[in-house]
């Protein structure tokens, strides 16, 4: 089995997007062999990663997600396409459907039929970025004369954002494997044997094959500071656990009850009553916090077999905003 991989997700905290590259540079040597960006909160996927292909060309990129409802399948795979082709590393394009907040809301796009969206969409994207004809079988989208015009020396892998099993199946079955989130450490092997059973792919005692990527992302909170670290969690958690496809997710885990109080709250529109309603045991397993050797610990709970990268989204916190060239050493110790 390959050594897994480690990741960062940019952009990185206490830092202005101009002041990342002595960071970025510095990753192999703190054992670091990736840097992954999302879309959604006010940069977009793609910039972050061009620019770390400049300053540190060993790196892996990798978008974890860029929804399919906002970028055409045409656009996905040209600027997939270009990454690959600047880059020495390798790429993975992570797309997914994301959430109607952030589709819809914020970009004024349809939401309609998101699995059917993201299945079609990757197998364009297959298709297109392997130099293959992208053909007309497809329920939700249409290109037939679209080509890229050249075939990437080597073609991105091509990644979905997955929760449940039917994505999951997306993910293994047809793409090159999922990227996932907002699970606890006992929930990743239930993951990737529903994504491995409906996928349809078989593997070495009962994990998916070596070429199917897992990447697990994981919220990180390296502070002393308990109060703030769950207070910063509840913010996020109390909005995002009640998006309709992570709150199905979690209901799918068995966390429904668990739930109820904090989904009663956003319904009737108290987003702050809903983070708070969350209990302090989930808040902890989901957004992992602590000082940096009790998180590496935490952190290696997740390396289940068939996890291939470990990408970790480090929030800000008192000690980075007062001392932000603290970082470096920090991710030195939450990957030793």
């Amino acid at each position: 089995m390959n050594a897994v991989r480690w990741g960062i997700n940019l952009p990185l905290p206490a830092h202005a997007l101009a002041d990342h590259r002595r960071t970025v540079e510095a990753l192999p040597d703190l054992g670091f062999t990736d840097v992954w960006t999302g879309e959604g909160g006010g940069i977009d996927a793609f910039t972050p990663l061009a620019a770390a292909a400049a300053w540190q060309p060993g790196l892996r990129l990798g978008t974890g997600v860029v929804p399919v409802f906002t970028r055409g399948p045409g656009i996905l795979a040209q600027t997939a396409a270009t990454l690959s082709e600047l880059a020495r590393g390798e790429v993975l394009l992570g797309v997914g459907a994301s959430v109607p907040a952030h589709t819809t809301a914020l970009n004024g796009g349809p939401h309609d039929r998101p699995l059917a969206r993201v299945r079609d969409t990757v197998r364009f994207l297959k298709r297109a970025l392997h130099g293959e004809p992208v053909g007309d079988a497809y329920e939700t989208l249409s290109a037939p004369g679209f080509s890229l015009g050249f075939t990437p020396s080597r073609p991105p892998k091509v990644l979905v954002g997955a929760l449940r099993p039917r994505m999951l199946g997306v993910a293994y079955g047809d793409g090159d494997g999922a990227v996932v989130n907002l699970l606890t450490a006992e929930d990743v092997p239930r993951v990737i044997a529903a994504g491995r059973a409906e996928g349809r792919v078989d593997g070495v005692d009962g994990h998916p094959l070596p070429e199917r990527e897992t990447v697990v992302k994981l919220f990180v909170c390296p502070t002393r500071d308990a109060e703030y670290a769950r207070n910063a969690g509840r913010g996020f958690l109390g909005w995002i656990l009640n998006q309709k496809p992570y709150h199905a997710f979690h209901e799918w885990l068995g966390r429904g009850e668990l739930l109820q109080d904090s989904y009663d709250a956003h319904r009737a529109g108290d987003r702050r009553g809903a983070g708070a309603a969350l209990p302090d045991g989930l808040v902890d397993a989901l957004w992992l916090h602590g000082e940096p050797a009790a998180l590496r610990e935490r952190i290696g709970r997740f390396l289940h077999p068939g996890v291939t990268t470990l990408l970790l989204y480090v929030a800000p916190t008192p000690e980075l905003y007062g001392r932000p060239e603290a970082l470096a050493g920090l991710l030195a110790e939450l990957r030793a």
